[in-house]
C-alpha cells in the first residue's frame, strides 16, 4: 500500500510506528506465545485482585514473605545438612546504572517542570488546552471505574487494537478517507447555509444601521 494510500498520508508502517523492534513484535501478534502470555498473565492477576479481596500492597507483601521464609528456611536446612546454599545471584548496582537511572529521571523531571511552568505562566495556551482535556478524561474515567480495570481495558487495547488495524489496513482506510470526504462536504454546506447566511444578517443589519 502505497504512503499516499494511508492514513494521514503517513510515510510508515504500523511496525514501523511502534519501534520496529521486538515491542513492536509483541503488540502486533508477531510473537503470538509472548503476547497471549501477557494478556493470560494480566487476565489472571485481574481476576486475583478483584474477586479475591487482595490489593497490590498485600499480594506483593505476601509473596515477598513467603519467599523469605522458604530461603531461609531452606538456608538454615543447608547449613544443619551440609547441603548447598540457596543459588541466589549477588544483588548488588553498580555505580554507572545508578548515575544513568538519576539522569534520565533528572532529564525528565526537569522537562515536566519546564512545561508546567510554561502553563502556569501562560506562555502556551495549546498545550494548556491540551493538557486539561487529558486531565479532564482521566479525572472521567477515574470516577468511571478503578485503576486495575483501566490498565487493564488499556492494555487489551495497546495488544488488539493495532494489530486489527494492520491487519485491515487497506479496509480501514479506504473507509476513514471516505468519512473524512463527507465530513467535508458536510462541513462545507453547514458553512454555504448557516454560517453564509449569518454573515449576510449581520450585512444586512449595519446597511440598516
Amino acid at each position: 500500500m502505497g504512503s499516499s494510500s494511508r492514513l494521514f498520508n503517513r510515510q510508515r508502517t504500523v511496525h514501523e510506528i511502534f519501534g520496529g523492534g521486538f515491542v513492536a513484535d509483541v503488540i502486533l501478534w508477531r510473537q503470538m506465545n509472548i503476547t497471549i502470555g501477557i494478556l493470560l498473565v494480566t487476565l489472571s492477576s485481574w481476576v486475583v485482585f478483584e474477586r479475591s479481596g487482595y490489593t497490590l500492597l498485600s499480594l506483593v507483601s505476601s509473596v515477598l514473605l513467603l519467599l523469605a521464609v522458604i530461603l531461609f528456611l531452606w538456608a538454615k536446612s543447608a547449613a544443619i545438612l551440609n547441603r548447598p546454599a540457596p543459588p541466589l545471584p549477588r544483588l548488588h548496582l553498580s555505580e554507572e546504572t545508578v548515575t544513568e537511572v538519576a539522569s534520565l529521571i533528572r532529564t525528565r523531571l526537569n522537562a515536566l517542570l519546564s512545561i508546567s511552568q510554561d502553563i502556569a505562566l501562560g506562555k502556551d495556551t495549546k498545550l494548556f488546552l491540551k493538557v486539561a482535556a487529558y486531565l479532564l478524561l482521566i479525572s472521567v474515567v477515574g470516577g468511571l471505574t478503578d485503576f486495575l480495570t483501566l490498565g487493564y481495558a488499556s492494555l487489551l487495547i495497546v495488544l488488539t487494537i493495532p494489530a486489527l488495524y494492520e491487519r485491515y489496513e487497506d479496509y480501514l482506510d479506504r473507509y476513514a478517507e471516505m468519512v473524512f470526504k463527507k465530513s467535508q462536504q458536510l462541513y462545507l454546506k453547514v458553512d454555504v447555509e448557516c454560517i453564509g447566511r449569518v454573515q449576510n444578517w449581520i450585512l444586512e443589519r449595519q446597511k440598516l444601521s
